[in-house]
């Protein structure tokens, strides 16, 4: 069973630092995405990437167009990587609707979990007013699944320049783009469907672990409101206000997005020690 999984999701393991962590990518995404940051960790930190079943070199095989209909499929895949390597004490990066996973497999098994690092994340990509702006209307959502139906790769070409928006940066753009029409259309749209039309935010007061928000700015997928709703929801959270715009600041801006995870695990760890020191005197 534990090849099983590491071979049908792909699993990497790189790093000599005993506390795993463990990077969780966002819609349409493999774990490629996180080569620029995920290096950056190998000396502190036991570093585990991993491919949703269906995305990147997973077994696609394995794929179920019905288990992963919904999020709780992808939340399954995480919990499988975690009980195969036989992990604790996890911190868990994840992505946009990684983010989410990451959060709904805590709750299913928080003993795996230590800390959940969200990067523009949310809870609800839907509009629910007057109380909340997820940044999207229905209307909008299922004029984006038409399109990914009718015309995949025009879709995938107008989505990952509006999700990064970073003009200046094309060739990350191109990357984006490459990524998504590299996925089989019938599993991206799969995807896209449980991930936009989902709402979790009656989950997030029931997380039990900390978390970091890192909210980029002029995001137009997750915008501040979404990330404010998560950091205003959550027991224990931080949230950060990055430099870095649009919605792949782990692509656009490595540096500053390595830099805040650091700053805010750094932090964490001290207050830790702070308190088990204050708990012996």
């Amino acid at each position: 069973m534990t090849q099983n999984v590491l071979t049908r999701n792909n699993v990497k393991i790189t790093g000599s630092g005993k506390q795993a962590m463990l990077f969780a990518p966002g819609f349409g995404c493999d774990q490629t995405v996180w080569s620029l940051i995920s290096k950056s960790f190998e000396k502190d930190y036991q570093v585990i990437l991993f491919d949703y079943v269906g995305l990147g070199l997973s077994d696609v095989k394995a794929y179920d167009s019905d288990k992963y209909s919904k999020l709780s499929g992808y939340v399954q895949d995480v919990l499988d990587v975690c009980s195969a390597l036989n992990l604790k004490d996890v911190i868990l990066v994840g992505h946009s609707v990684g983010a989410t996973i990451g959060m709904l497999a805590s709750l299913r098994e928080p003993v795996y979990f230590s800390q959940l690092i969200m990067i523009g994340p949310s809870a609800c990509y839907l509009n629910d007013p007057p109380g909340y702006i997820g940044g999207f209307e229905k209307e909008d959502l299922l004029g984006l699944m038409d399109l990914m139906a009718k015309n995949y790769i025009g879709w995938a070409t107008v989505f990952s320049a509006t999700a990064l928006n970073n003009p200046d940066l094309p060739d990350i753009e191109k990357d984006i783009e490459d990524r998504f029409c590299s996925t089989d259309p019938v599993i991206a749209r799969n995807f896209a469907e449980a991930c936009f039309f989902a709402d979790n935010r009656q989950d997030l007061s029931k997380v039990t672990i900390p978390a970091l928000i890192l909210q980029c700015a002029n995001d137009v997928i997750a915008p501040e409101s979404a990330g404010e709703y998560i950091n205003k929801s959550l027991p224990a959270s931080t949230i950060k206000y990055m430099n870095a715009t649009g919605h792949f600041p782990h692509m656009s801006h490595p540096e500053e997005t390595a830099q805040l995870i650091r700053e805010y695990l750094l932090e964490t760890s001290v207050s830790v020690e702070k308190e088990d020191v204050g708990g012996l005197t």
